[in-house]
């Protein structure tokens, strides 16, 4: 393909209802007929990145290799194109104004009056077309943040109004929107739809393809409707009903012959062949289990799942690797006691203790951890899941009474966890932590050097605070060891247990690099011991 295609997927009506899925879903189709595709994500919210957000406002804040912390779309993005992403796939309303701020201070704008338009939305349009000069790219669909109508939006729906007339047939706009199902009525109704375009044509805005987020099939007699009132053909109305699973939605999407009208929109005729096989081979598994294996995951974010979005779907991807269907009990932290462990615990094949930070739950976790190592059940400890498994086993094997990390408790007089050296100076937060790809020595012989195969990986980071090497002999002389070490500065990467059936902690995030096509091992064979261990039951 001469020129680089862009597709914009905007919403309406209400948020979440799935326009990631929808971009991840059409970039997957075209990925499947040979296009170079990639999505990025652009959020309306004031915050430079979500690095600082709650989880409670905002899910999950995925990392990616560079070390940018953004918006859980981009994990998706990564699990159905199998491909990472970047700082640039993700930008926000508060990186957009800090940039153009600081062009006017340096004077980059030679004295004009610095507006909305041109001067915001000549950046927004900047950030658009970046990716296409960091590789070529066939296709790069842009995801738009909440719905048409807020005023947040409005400046990147300008944005693409402006880049639709500038790119001419090289762009298109896709736009989702639901069509509720009314129980009072028996019926399906559109008006929302024609609203949600109707605010959209005022924008400036032609949508190309409308995509009807329902509870229910979608007939030939309201696809005319909405064509109809919307201006765009029959067969560019495109019913997305829900499903089982988020990974049935591309298939969903070439049934609906999403990619085929979105290329032919974009003037491509000649349409390559579309190979699904891995796709379709991964969804069989995993709607067709040989068995199911129950695994807890302790966290103080268990209310919102997708604060934990990357560690769900990672279970999901190393669940159908096993055959195994993967239930997830999500169990609160700040609700586990010495005295209830055992019932919060009953059944469960496996104890993974999620990542977090702050000191909300933070014992009820090292209870879960404790649980895990004396009764022999697989463990699994991401981050802060890594640190308590360390704190636990210096207040109960080492005997070292009020071992802590500095992060919870400065005046510990045992810090097993403890700052980075480079972080004793920082004060403000956001992008202050090891951020992104940092590389891993594998001890040999040790459990997760089966699990990697290799002496150097690489993997994610997203923390401040680290194993205190001082009392890494201890550790080690009562059975607790460092297998895996940054070569570079020394800190360890990786804790197991050597007499326990699996026990591993690790201060990285491998749920940010798991996608369907690569489950990540680590997952998988945390699963596999599970469901050993339920067997053995």
């Amino acid at each position: 393909m001469n020129q680089t295609k862009y597709i914009f997927v905007t919403g309406g009506v209400t948020s979440s209802l799935g326009k990631g899925i929808i971009a991840a879903s059409l970039a997957k189709l075209l990925q499947a007929r040979g296009y170079r595709t990639t999505i990025q994500k652009f959020d309306p919210y004031i915050n430079v990145d979500p690095g600082t957000l709650n989880p409670y406002e905002h899910g999950e804040c995925f990392v990616t290799d560079d070390g940018a912390e953004t918006d859980l779309d981009l994990g998706h993005y990564e699990r159905f194109l199998n491909i990472p992403t970047s700082q640039a796939n993700n930008v926000t309303t508060g990186r957009i104004y800090q940039s153009v701020i600081e062009k006017e201070r340096r004077g980059d704008y030679l004295g004009e009056t610095v507006q909305i338009i041109p001067h915001i939305t000549d950046e927004i349009k900047y950030r658009m077309r970046l990716l296409a000069s960091h590789g070529k790219y066939d296709f790069i669909i842009t995801e738009i943040g909440g719905t048409v109508g807020d005023i947040e939006s409005l400046p990147y729906i300008e944005a693409v109004r402006q880049l639709r007339w500038e790119l001419g047939n090289h762009a298109a706009v896709i736009h989702l929107t639901l069509v509720p199902y009314l129980a009072a009525a028996g019926e399906l109704k559109t008006k929302p739809t024609q609203h949600s375009v109707k605010t959209l044509l005022e924008l400036g805005v032609q949508p190309d393809v409308i995509v009807c987020r329902s509870e229910k099939h979608i007939n030939e007699s309201l696809r005319n409707k909405i064509a109809l009132f919307c201006n765009v053909q029959t067969d560019a109305v495109v019913e997305s009903v829900d499903v089982e699973t988020i990974y049935e939605v591309p298939l969903r999407m070439r049934d609906q012959n999403l990619d085929t009208v979105v290329m032919r929109k974009l003037g491509i005729n000649d349409i390559p062949d579309s190979d699904l096989k891995v796709w379709e081979d991964f969804l069989y598994r995993l709607k067709n289990p040989v068995g199911e294996v129950n695994i807890a995951l302790v966290g103080k974010y268990v209310e919102l799942k997708d604060a934990y979005k990357s560690i769900l779907e990672s279970f999901i991807h190393a669940g159908a690797s096993n055959h195994y269907k993967v239930r997830v009990k999500l169990v609160h932290s700040e609700f586990v006691t010495e005295e209830n462990v055992a019932d919060q615990m009953a059944g469960m094949s496996g104890i993974l203790v999620a990542p977090g930070f702050g000191e909300r739950g933070i014992e009820g976790k090292i209870i879960s951890v404790r649980y895990a190592r004396e009764n022999n059940i697989p463990f699994l400890g991401i981050c802060l899941g890594m640190q308590v498994a360390v704190i636990e086993f210096a207040r109960n094997v080492l005997n070292l009474e009020g071992a802590h990390s500095r992060e919870m408790d400065r005046r510990t007089p045992h810090p097993v966890i403890d700052i980075m050296e480079s972080q004793k100076k920082v004060s403000g937060k956001g992008g202050t932590m090891r951020l992104g790809l940092y590389p891993c020595k594998i001890k040999p012989g040790s459990k997760v050097s089966e699990v990697y195969h290799d002496e150097l990986i690489n993997e994610r980071h997203r923390h401040r605070y680290e194993f205190n090497n001082k009392y890494i002999e201890m550790y080690s002389m009562a059975g607790m060891q460092a297998t895996g070490i940054n070569p570079n500065e020394d800190l360890v990467e990786i804790v197991e247990i050597e007499n326990h059936p699996w026990f591993v902690g690790v201060q990285f995030h491998p749920e940010y690099r798991s996608t369907v096509e690569n489950p990540h091992p680590l997952f998988v064979r945390f699963v596999k011991a599970a469901i050993d261990c339920s067997k053995s039951k």
